[in-house]
């Protein structure tokens, strides 16, 4: 009677019911991985209980479900739900280490494989390290071993392993980085060049997650055509997100692997073009903060390299409307040695984008910032040294109209690094051959190095290009320095007069000054001369 009534109530649910029923979250990805978790207590519950119920209904769906697509896109909400699962399995004391690979036939190698992969699914908090070392510990084991196995396997991954494996992949590495770190104040603070770069406390299993998956990527055994469906669209999105991470070796290993998915998958190559473009976008019209531009330039870069000729549209717009506008960030420091190449790699291809890239850099030139203009005119360097005669002659009046200003500037390595230019062979013959537009532009700034800078090794560099000019061309150089004399002597005549009409003007307001501190009005005649007066030097000088 009492076993009767008893029977009639409800029966509490097991914990193994409760991991089971929330498989299809992250961790159990299908019926047949479930005792890799849960050895002893999927098999413990009867038929009639809610244990029973809970695995029959999640064999009844991944059975359907296994070749489908749900799981690749929802692996955003199967992280989250990868790590709530954590807590409760490792307090269950299920996360066990399974056995390894040498200890099992090769018949049971692949499903063995499929396990471990799954038990990797678990994500753990590393902001506490004395929380669950030993798990942690069995995790980075299994991690290391599943490295080793993914390097000798020697047949095909099939649809099952794909998927499983970005699964595990997902779980592990893609998450919202903390924004105080963007905070514009904190970024202030932070000093990138001196400070110390923070570092992710969980890389120890980062580290061997990524060099699973480009072990997996970069394996002959991966068939690009099936592993497309995993490798998709919105995977490769989130490892683009990745970039901006603040640990820089999660970045090297991002650079290494999105550089083997844009070579080995050719289908995603203009998708990852264009979603890089709309980082970099971002970045310079809006944050102007990313911690990822440099990496994802030198990905670029090889890019660019390997590009057939003659470039395409595409590719031109995306120098002009991304590479460019890429110089005009305050932090271009941090990635201008990469964004220099890039640049460089286009003008090599095709040397008719030289003007264009000039008249680029001319655009965003810097007007105080002295150390980005010496960034600036190394760049322009290599770029005319890529140069056609053709080419320089469209951009190089205004080009030497932007050298004059460096010559004359009072920061010396930027007039030192702009006289530098006449020491690159070709330059130095592109500017002799051009020699009769060029040396009456920056004659005036030559000259007034020459009687002024304050610096010693500008006035020798200044007088070593002097030289050249006049061994060049003896009366051009001579024509240039008397218009220069004669010019000098207009601007003095002019600031005399100046001088003379401010005089007369003090007179006017000495004479009608009356014994209050009250302002003097100066008549609208003799205004009207003083005016007349200094504007006739003006006109006299223009014509």
């Amino acid at each position: 009677m009492i076993k009767q009534i008893l029977g009639k109530l409800p029966r509490k649910p097991s914990k193994s019911s409760h991991n089971d029923s929330n498989g299809d979250g992250g961790v159990n990805g299908n019926s047949s991985l479930n005792s890799s978790l849960g050895p002893n207590s999927l098999n413990n519950s009867k038929p009639g209980s809610a244990s029973s119920k809970s695995s029959n209904s999640g064999s009844r769906l991944n059975n359907g479900t296994l070749n489908s697509h749900s799981s690749k896109l929802n692996q955003g909400k199967k992280t989250a739900s990868v790590a709530s699962q954590a807590g409760p399995m490792v307090a269950s004391g299920v996360y066990e280490a399974l056995p390894s690979f040498r200890d099992v036939p090769n018949s049971e190698k692949q499903n063995l494989f499929l396990r471990k992969v799954n038990m990797c699914c678990v994500v753990f908090d590393f902001s506490d390290p004395s929380k669950n070392l030993r798990e942690k510990d069995i995790k980075r084991q299994t991690l290391l071993e599943l490295v080793d196995y993914i390097s000798s396997v020697t047949s095909k991954f099939n649809e099952i392993t794909m998927q499983e494996i970005t699964r595990m992949v997902a779980a592990n590495i893609f998450r919202t980085f903390p924004s105080p770190n963007h905070d514009s104040k904190l970024l202030e603070m932070y000093d990138l060049e001196e400070d110390e770069p923070l570092m992710d406390p969980a890389w120890p299993h980062l580290q061997i997650v990524y060099e699973f998956l480009l072990r997996f990527v970069a394996s002959p055994e991966t068939d690009a055509k099936l592993a497309k469906r995993y490798i998709d669209h919105s995977f490769v999105l989130k490892l683009l997100d990745l970039f901006d991470s603040d640990d820089q070796r999660e970045r090297e290993y991002l650079k290494t692997i999105l550089h083997r998915i844009y070579g080995k998958f050719m289908v995603h190559r203009p998708f990852i073009r264009k979603a890089i473009n709309n980082i970099f976008y971002r970045f310079i019209f809006e944050t102007e903060k990313h911690n990822g531009i440099a990496e994802l330039l030198e990905i670029l870069g090889s890019i660019i390299n390997g590009f057939a000729l003659p470039l395409k549209e595409e590719h031109k717009l995306f120098l002009v409307r991304a590479l460019i506008p890429l110089h005009k960030p305050k932090c271009v420091a941090m990635y201008h040695q990469q964004l220099s190449y890039c640049i460089t790699q286009f003008v090599e291809k095709d040397f008719k984008l030289a003007d264009t890239v000039i008249r680029g850099l001319l655009k965003y030139w810097p007007v105080t910032n002295s150390s980005k203009e010496v960034m600036f005119l190394g760049e322009l360097e290599e770029v005319l040294e890529a140069t056609q005669a053709a080419e320089f002659q469209r951009c190089m009046v205004p080009h030497f109209r932007q050298i004059g200003r460096c010559l004359n500037s009072s920061h010396f390595q930027v007039a030192e690094r702009a006289l530098f230019l006449w020491n690159n062979d070709h330059i130095r013959n592109l500017i002799t051959q051009n020699r009769k537009v060029i040396l009456p532009i920056i004659f005036p700034a030559l000259e007034r190095n020459t009687r002024g800078h304050w610096n010693q090794a500008v006035q020798s560099l200044t007088l070593n290009v002097k030289k050249i000019f006049s061994d060049a061309d003896q009366p051009l150089f001579e024509e240039c320095l008397a218009r220069f004399q004669e010019d000098e002597a207009k601007e003095k005549e002019t600031q005399q007069k100046r001088e003379l009409v401010w005089k007369r003007l003090e007179d006017v307001a000495a004479s009608t000054a009356v014994s209050s501190n009250e302002a003097v009005l100066v008549s609208r005649f003799v205004s009207s001369i003083a005016l007349a007066t200094s504007t006739s030097p003006k006109a006299t000088a223009s014509s």
